[in-house]
């Protein structure tokens, strides 16, 4: 069940929980098959850690990531980060090692919830940080991004950052979805969104899916978790839901600089 990866189509990025509107993306969002590329700066926050997951800068030493990506908790020297660039062979990479890590106390597998995990950093990264959703997002669209696969049957991940535009679908579509394969979603920890023509698959995960704020910064609102291979019809992605985990992970940092 885990994946996560690449992104499949490109629609238009919105506000949180707003439909999407006609823009300049609208003519992208027709003929490009497989996301966009990022360009340079677009989302500087976004960093690629050395296990073949995502993970996002929401403090200059701390990135946020999913916990199936780590090992568990403790003190731990072996996951390297690639910052500040989307292509990761650029020579402008910053790079940092991790000290320690937390994951959710909850945390069994991505399919049962609390799938979330922060990493405290040998030093800090020069980069813009991300801000974390305090409320629940309502229908729309969703940006979702990342270094994977950008098609299920790819033997290959990107060493370029592609993005693309998501489709929330609703709890109760998306559960009884899932209940044809013998996995329960988790109230209030999990979202969905995905299409067959936009998604995450193997290597997005611990990426982020992020919206615009009200002041139009950027805004996370799930981290990349699981999903039944990439883009299939009926089954959406499945993304830890940031809000509900919003006072565990602000908690977890705190302990982090201890």
């Amino acid at each position: 069940m885990v994946r996560k990866a690449a992104l499949l189509a490109l629609t238009v990025v919105v506000l949180l929980g707003q439909p999407a509107e006609a823009g300049s993306d609208r003519r992208a969002a027709r003929d490009v098959i497989g996301g966009l590329v990022a360009p340079q700066g677009m989302f500087p926050w976004a960093v690629r850690l050395s296990m073949g997951c995502g993970g996002t800068l929401i403090e200059p030493r701390v990135v946020l990531t999913a916990g199936h990506c780590v090992d568990g908790t403790g003190q731990s020297d072996s996951i390297r980060v690639t910052a500040g660039v989307t292509d990761l062979k650029s020579r402008r990479a910053q790079t940092a090692r991790s000290v320690r890590v937390i994951r959710a106390e909850g945390f069994i597998d991505e399919t049962r919830g609390d799938d979330w995990a922060v990493v405290r950093l040998d030093r800090p990264l020069r980069l813009p940080t991300v801000a974390l959703a305090k409320d629940a997002i309502g229908a729309g669209q969703f940006v979702v991004m990342g270094w994977g696969q950008t098609r299920e049957a790819s033997i290959e991940q990107e060493e370029r950052l592609h993005y693309a535009s998501v489709p929330i679908v609703p709890d109760e579509k998306c559960a009884a979805a899932y209940q044809k394969a013998a996995v329960a979603l988790v109230p209030d920890e999990q979202l969905c969104a995905g299409s067959t023509t936009a998604d995450t698959c193997q290597g997005d995960s611990g990426g982020p899916m992020v919206g615009h704020g009200r002041h139009g910064e950027w805004v996370q609102v799930g981290i990349v978790s699981w999903g039944l291979g990439c883009a299939r019809d009926g089954f959406p992605g499945v993304y830890t839901q940031l809000s509900t985990f919003r006072p565990a992970i602000k908690d977890a940092v705190r302990r982090l600089r201890l």
